[in-house]
């Protein structure tokens, strides 16, 4: 059942309580966070959305780009909200036109990420949205993606910080925006 704002209970608090803690996924040690609760409710995934918008707006960005897979439904959102353009970000193997790839590390293996060679044109400013960041490893490759083709990362936007994996700091000092932290 959709949410209601108490008097008492503030849009972040609220948004909290709809991440699920998930423990030992995707491997042992690992506390997983899904925001799959937060987007079954929704009124408070479009409080979500607003303020995600409300924060990024003093951002210069032409486009969104939405790192696959809940970045997806983060991003589309936000862009429709922001009436920005949107750009996927997937894993390799995905995209069917000319692409370019970046590897890179996770927490807990290596990944392959991919973006269209047309995606962006040279010049443009592009801010980049996941549900979560961790540590920043996708995020930082999705930026060296959007810079290998000539655009600028005009900053993050993340539901969700993981704070002590300190992903933050490979985001380069970078404008990042959050809304709830862990």
């Amino acid at each position: 059942m959709p949410s209601k704002k108490s008097d008492t209970e503030s849009a972040e608090d609220l948004i909290k309580s709809r991440i699920r803690a998930i423990q030992d996924y995707p491997k042992p040690g690992i506390i997983f966070r899904d925001i799959t609760p937060l987007l079954k409710d929704s009124v408070l995934f479009s409080k979500c959305i607003d303020l995600m918008a409300e924060k990024v707006s003093k951002y210069n960005f032409d486009y969104i780009a939405g790192i696959e897979a809940r970045g997806f439904i983060v991003g589309s959102a936000l862009s429709y909200k922001t009436g920005k353009g949107f750009i996927p970000i997937r894993k390799k193997g995905k995209l069917p036109y000319a692409k370019i790839s970046k590897d890179y590390q996770l927490e807990y293996g290596m990944e392959t990420i991919e973006i269209h060679k047309d995606s962006v044109e040279r010049g443009s400013k592009v801010l980049i949205v996941d549900d979560l960041l961790a540590t920043g490893g996708t995020a930082s490759a999705s930026a060296d993606l959007i810079k290998s083709l000539g655009a600028k990362v005009s900053g993050y936007a993340f539901i969700v910080e993981l704070q002590f994996l300190e992903g933050r700091k490979r985001l380069s000092g970078d404008n990042v925006t959050v809304l709830i932290k862990y």
